[in-house]
């Protein structure tokens, strides 16, 4: 049995990517990119993106340092549906850690939908672990362009990098 061999590489999500990321969500999603980017011009965020031999985003994993004093919150983590379950998330992850790390802080956090254990399992394998749980919102786009609010509610995991 063989196998595909991708080399990818890990970088800064730029504004000329936003266009080759439909894939992780609607339309909006994809519009919000554009302000995240300007976080991260401000140095709020880190936006990473692991990329193909020729640029093309595979995966994307937001670092917001703004939300709990200390650590790194991980968030809007996704990867290209063609590609899980290929390594790609624990690269991704890793390289996040070592954003977080380079600042100087000592942990990582994030949040998971309770109705998603396969991403969870993904967690607790890198070393998270949960210690909370909180609602959470953001808005969605339908398909005919209306937007509603979707409501769930998260495990808040957390590892120390130290």
């Amino acid at each position: 049995m063989s196998g595909i061999r991708l080399d990818l590489s890990v970088r800064d999500l730029t504004e000329t990517d936003v266009p080759r990321c439909g894939w992780s969500g609607s339309p909006a999603h994809v519009r919000q990119l554009v302000h995240q980017l300007h976080r991260a011009g401000a140095g709020e965020i880190d936006y990473l993106a692991v990329c193909t031999p020729v640029g093309f985003p595979v995966a994307l994993c937001g670092v917001d340092y703004t939300v709990t004093p200390g650590a790194g919150m991980l968030w809007q983590l996704s990867v290209h549906p063609a590609l899980q379950s290929c390594g790609i998330g624990t690269l991704l992850i890793r390289a996040a850690e070592r954003r977080i790390g380079a600042r100087g802080l000592t942990r990582a956090e994030l949040r998971v939908e309770e109705d998603n254990p396969r991403a969870r399992a993904l967690y607790e394998r890198l070393g998270y672990r949960a210690f909370g749980r909180a609602p959470d919102s953001w808005d969605v786009e339908a398909e005919d362009g209306s937007i509603h609010r979707y409501e769930t509610i998260c495990t808040m995991m957390r590892k120390d990098l130290a």
